[in-house]
């Protein structure tokens, strides 16, 4: 399990609150834990059975929960949110008298060359765990080396393996799966995302979760933003 597991807006804190953070996230994690234990096998993988998760919308054009440079469906009862991630740096960066802010919100709402942009929560579906959207700048065309900086910006992985892929909605990609170490929790887990080019710069989508388990339980979600992904 990540310390990364509330909503991004509400996670830029400072560091003498962690030890109370990971405390609560402990308690969120046994009660959602309790309540995913007692949904559905449909709701468990993201509102699909074994068969692909049904979907619940689309976000990216005007309009949605999210405007992106893409496109994709989103699992059933999964609840998309919209972040600015570039709004909620500048934001930190102004509204302390110290640098700490500044740099919790700098680990947590970007990671290499993307920033924060789209989060999508799978525990109204019954799952613990985000699918989340990074974007970055305009003119980072090469969607395999941002995705190699993405994982390389979070450390302690292991064991990546990249691969190319095209989506449904024709747009070319690369995609890796790997191991995340968290030092201070001792658990390691799976990790997922993929990368695309865009005209407006590229897109990554993450999927982590609190462990493996849960990672494999909310693929089918992953797997459905991928395979309905499109340029808006």
């Amino acid at each position: 399990m990540q310390v990364r597991v509330g909503t991004i807006g509400g996670r830029v804190i400072a560091a003498v609150a962690l030890a109370a953070a990971l405390g609560g996230c402990a308690d969120s994690a046994d009660e959602d834990g309790k309540k995913a234990a007692n949904a559905s096998p449909t709701a468990r993988d993201g509102g699909s059975g074994n068969a692909g998760a049904a979907s619940g919308g689309t976000i990216g054009a005007a309009g949605s929960a999210c405007e992106l440079p893409v496109s994709f469906s989103i699992a059933k009862d999964w609840k998309a949110k919209a972040v600015d991630g570039e709004a909620e740096l500048s934001k930190a960066s102004k509204g302390s008298g110290d640098d700490l802010s500044g740099a919790v919100a700098e680990a947590m709402l970007r990671q290499g060359p993307v920033t924060a942009a789209c989060e999508i929560d799978a525990k109204p579906a019954g799952n613990i765990g985000f699918l989340r959207v990074w974007r970055g700048r305009t003119g980072d065309a090469d969607a395999g080396g941002v995705l190699r900086q993405f994982v390389a910006a979070e450390d302690n992985t292991s064991k990546a393996k990249y691969r190319s892929f095209r989506t449904g909605g024709g747009v070319s990609g690369v995609e890796v799966e790997y191991l995340y170490t968290s030092k201070l929790l001792e658990e390691t887990k799976k990790e997922s995302a993929f990368a695309v080019s865009t005209p407006d710069g590229p897109v990554v989508l993450h999927l982590g979760g609190m462990d493996t388990e849960e990672h494999e339980a909310m693929r089918p979600a992953y797997d459905l933003a991928k395979r309905t992904l499109k340029l808006v």
